[in-house]
C-alpha cells in the first residue's frame, strides 16, 4: 500500500467533491436569487403601473373640474371673458398646480385666465404650432384628452398642456370638432404633489419618458439620482400615448451581501461537505491502514518473538559459555596459585572470556542506541587505507592458526575522507570477523576497497567487498540476515559464538551514512558483502588541522588527589578502590548518596579533589547527592568536580548526568586507563 499516493487520491476526490458541491450550490442560490429578481421586477412593475395610474386619475381630475365650460361650449353657449374668469378661477386649488386655463376654437387661443402675464399666447394656434401640434391633433382625432410636454411655455416657467378635445352636434346630429379646453400644469408641482420621490423612499431609482416627434427621449419626471444600469422598463398607456417607466432598486435586484451571503454559503456548503467526505474517507482509509498495519504486526510480533526466543536461547549458550569460563578458571587458578604458569595462563584465558562477554554486552547496548536513535556520527578526516590497514592488524593472528589466505586490493584516488572513523572500523571489523568465524581452515578471504564515480564532485563513492570460500548461508535464511537476534542454525550447531547482532548493527550504521550494504551467499561455497557509501573529499585544512593537546599524565600528582567515592555495593567499590590505589590515588568510601553529602560538610574545603558517584544508591541516588552539593553554602565545595561512575551507559544517561550537574560519565565496567585520564582531567 503506498500510503502517499493513496491520501493524495483521496485529496484529489474531495476537491472534485468540492467542486461539485459548489456548483451545485451556487446554482441553487442563483436560482434563489433569479426567483427574488422576478418577485422584486414584478413588485416594481405594479409600482411603476400604478404610480402612472394615480397620475392619470388627477389629471381626469382636473378635467372633470373644468367640464363646467366644456360643456357649456358643447351645448352652444357663448361664454364671455368675464364668465370665463369665473369659471377657471373655480379650478385654482391650494398647490397652485392649475397655472392657466385657455379656450382655444378651432385650435386657436381666443380666451385666457388670468390674462396677466399670457398676453402672447392669445391667436397661438395649437394646431399648427411645431412644439405642439402632435399632441393637439391627436386629441381632436381621438376625441380623448391628450398630454403635451413638458416644456417651457411660452408665457415662461415650465409645464405640460392638457389638451380636452370640445365637440358640437349639429342638426343632423353630427359631432364636429369645435376647439380644445385647455389646462396649463406646473409640472413640478404636480410630480411633488403625485409623491414621487416616495419611490427614492423606498429604495427606487425611476425615470418616466416618452418619445418625442422624431423619436427623442421627453424626461417626463425622474430621481435625483437616477441609475440607468439594469432598469426594468414597463410601458405604460395614457390616452394617446405611451409612456416608459424605467425603474431600479437603488442596490439592485439583487443585492451585494445578498450575493455575497450566497457565494459564501455555497463555498462554506463545499468545503462542510468536503471536510465531511474526506475524514469519512481518511477514517476509512486510516481504519483499513490499521486494519493492515495490525496484521503486519500481528506477523511482526509473530517473528520477533520467535527471533527474540532464537536470541535469548543464543544469548543463554553463549553467555553461559564465557561465564562458564570465568568460573571455572577462577577455580582452577585458586588451586594453582603456586603454580605461576599455569596462573598466568588461566588469568589471560579469564581475561579473554571477560572480553567476550562484555563484546557480547557492547554489542546488545549498541542495538539499543540505534532503535532508540540516539546514534550519531562522529566526523573526522581519516586516512581510509591506515584506517582498514589497522583493522587488519587485529586478526592477523587469528586468521594465521586458521591457515586463512587473505588478500587485500586498495584502489581509491581520495585517501582522506571526512566519515566516523570508529563506525567504519566497526563496520569492516564486523564484516571481516564474520568471514573468519564462517571461514574453514585452509580457505581463502579476499577484501577489495576501491573508489567508483560520484556524481556529487564534492564527495567520493567507496565500495567495500569483503568474498570468502566459507560455509555460506542458505537460501531460506539469507532474507532474515539483517534482522535482529537472527543466527543461522548451522553457526550454533557449528559452536560458532555470535548474538545476532552483529550485521543488523553494521546496516543500521551504513544507513546512518546514507550507504548500502548487499549480500550475496551459496551455501557450501561462500559469502560475498558488498558496502557502498559516499564520504565528503576531506581537504588540506581537513586533513592537516592541528591536533588537540593531549593531557599530559605527572604521576607524581596523584600522590595529591584524595577521592570521595560513593559505591553502595561492596564489590565494585572494592575494585575501584583497589585499581585507584595502584594508580596512586587516595580514596575514601561512602556506601551512598547521604553519607557523601555528609562527608563533604564535615572536612574542611579542599580536603577532597574529586568524587567519583554512583547512581543507583539507598537513602540518597547519585542525582540528588550531586543537587546537594551543588547546593552548598561553600563555593569551593559546591563547583568540586563530580565524575558519574554507573552501570547506566546510554547517552540518554550520560545526557542526564550533564543535566544533574555532574562533570563527565564512566561506563561499568570501568576502563581504568579511560577513568584515570578521566581523573587527571578534573584535577
Amino acid at each position: 500500500m503506498d500510503k502517499k499516493k493513496d491520501i493524495k487520491i483521496i485529496r484529489i476526490r474531495a476537491g472534485l467533491v468540492f467542486l461539485v458541491t459548489l456548483l451545485l450550490v451556487f446554482g441553487c442560490t442563483f436560482l434563489v436569487n433569479q426567483n427574488q429578481q422576478r418577485r422584486e421586477k414584478l413588485k416594481a412593475a405594479y409600482t411603476a403601473e400604478s404610480t402612472i395610474s394615480r397620475i392619470e386619475v388627477q389629471l381626469n381630475r382636473y378635467l372633470a373640474e373644468s367640464d363646467l365650460v366644456k360643456k357649456s361650449i358643447e351645448e352652444g353657449l357663448t361664454i364671455s371673458d368675464k364668465q370665463f374668469a369665473t369659471l377657471s378661477r373655480l379650478m385654482q386649488d391650494e398647490d397652485d398646480i392649475i397655472k392657466v386655463h385657455e379656450i382655444a376654437k378651432d385650435g386657436i387661443v381666443s380666451q385666457i385666465y388670468p390674462m396677466e402675464g399670457n398676453e402672447d399666447v392669445i391667436g397661438l394656434n395649437m394646431i399648427e404650432n411645431p412644439e405642439r401640434k402632435k399632441e393637439a391633433r391627436l386629441a381632436r382625432d381621438s376625441g380623448e384628452y391628450t398630454i403635451a410636454g413638458p416644456f417651457e411655455l411660452v408665457q415662461g416657467g415650465n409645464g405640460v398642456l392638457l389638451f380636452d378635445p370640445v365637440y358640437r352636434t349639429d342638426a343632423k346630429g353630427c359631432k364636429n370638432f369645435w376647439g380644445f379646453s385647455i389646462l396649463v400644469m406646473d409640472w413640478r408641482k404636480f410630480i411633488k404633489k403625485m409623491e414621487l420621490d416616495q419611490l427614492e423612499d423606498a429604495g427606487y431609482h425611476y425615470q418616466i419618458w416618452k418619445k418625442g416627434t422624431d423619436d427623442e427621449r421627453i424626461v417626463i419626471a425622474q430621481c435625483d439620482n437616477l441609475q440607468d444600469t439594469d432598469t426594468l422598463e414597463v410601458a405604460c398607456t395614457v390616452p394617446n400615448d405611451t409612456w416608459y417607466f424605467e425603474i431600479v432598486p437603488e442596490n439592485g435586484w439583487v443585492t451585494m451581501p445578498q450575493k455575497l451571503w450566497g457565494l459564501f454559503i455555497s463555498v462554506m456548503t463545499a468545503l462542510i461537505v468536503m471536510i465531511i467526505y474526506l475524514q469519512f474517507k481518511m477514517r476509512r482509509y486510516r481504519d483499513a491502514l490499521h486494519e493492515k498495519e495490525l496484521e503486519k504486526a500481528v506477523l511482526e510480533a509473530k517473528n520477533a518473538n520467535e527471533a527474540k526466543t532464537r536470541f535469548l536461547f543464543n544469548m543463554s549458550h553463549d553467555i553461559r559459555t564465557p561465564m562458564n569460563a570465568i568460573i571455572g578458571f577462577s577455580g582452577l587458578l585458586e588451586k594453582n596459585l603456586h603454580d605461576e604458569e599455569k596462573a598466568k595462563e588461566y588469568l589471560k584465558k579469564l581475561q579473554s572470556s571477560g572480553n567476550l562477554l562484555m563484546l557480547i554486552i557492547d554489542q546488545v547496548l549498541e542495538m539499543a542506541r540505534i532503535e532508540s536513535g540516539t546514534a550519531s556520527l562522529k566526523l573526522e578526516a581519516e586516512d581510509l587505507s591506515e584506517l582498514f590497514h589497522s583493522v587488519y592488524a587485529v586478526f592477523e593472528s587469528d586468521m594465521k592458526k586458521k591457515g586463512i589466505h587473505f588478500c587485500a586490493h586498495t584502489s581509491v584516488e581520495h585517501k582522506y575522507a571526512i566519515c566516523d572513523k570508529t563506525k567504519i572500523q566497526e563496520i569492516y571489523l564486523n564484516i571481516v570477523s564474520n568471514a573468519i568465524k564462517y571461514t574453514p581452515d585452509g580457505h581463502s578471504i579476499h577484501v577489495t576497497i576501491r573508489e567508483v564515480a560520484s556524481d556529487d564532485v564534492r564527495k567520493a563513492k567507496y565500495v567495500f567487498i569483503c568474498e570468502d570460500t566459507g560455509i555460506g548461508m542458505s537460501k531460506e535464511y539469507l532474507p532474515h540476515i539483517f534482522e535482529e537476534f537472527s543466527r543461522e542454525k548451522t553457526t550454533t550447531e557449528n559452536k560458532i559464538v555470535g548474538t545476532g547482532l552483529g550485521l543488523p548493527i553494521v546496516k543500521s550504521m551504513i544507513e546512518l551514512m546514507g550507504g548500502s550494504i548487499q549480500v550475496e551467499s551459496t551455501q557450501g561455497t561462500g559469502t560475498k558483502f558488498t558496502v557502498m557509501v559516499s564520504l565528503t573529499i576531506a581537504s588540506k585544512e581537513d586533513v592537516y588541522k592541528e591536533p588537540e593537546p593531549k593531557l599530559i599524565s605527572d604521576r607524581d600528582r596523584k600522590k595529591d588527589i584524595r577521592i570521595l567515592l560513593a559505591e553502595d555495593n561492596e564489590l565494585n567499590a572494592e575494585i575501584a578502590i583497589e585499581l585507584l590505589t595502584e594508580a596512586g590515588f587516595f580514596i575514601d568510601r561512602v556506601a551512598d548518596g547521604q553519607e557523601c553529602c555528609e562527608q563533604m560538610k564535615e572536612m574542611p574545603e579542599g580536603y577532597y579533589d574529586l568524587i567519583l558517584m554512583d547512581i543507583q544508591m539507598p537513602n540518597l541516588n547519585g542525582y540528588e547527592a550531586t543537587k546537594k552539593i551543588r547546593q552548598m553554602d561553600s563555593q569551593k565545595k559546591a563547583s568540586i568536580p563530580i565524575i558519574a561512575m554507573t552501570a547506566n551507559a546510554f547517552a540518554e544517561d550520560k545526557e542526564m548526568t550533564r543535566k544533574m550537574g555532574m562533570n563527565a560519565h564512566i561506563a561499568k565496567p570501568i576502563d581504568v586507563e579511560l577513568l584515570i585520564s578521566t581523573i587527571e582531567k578534573y584535577t
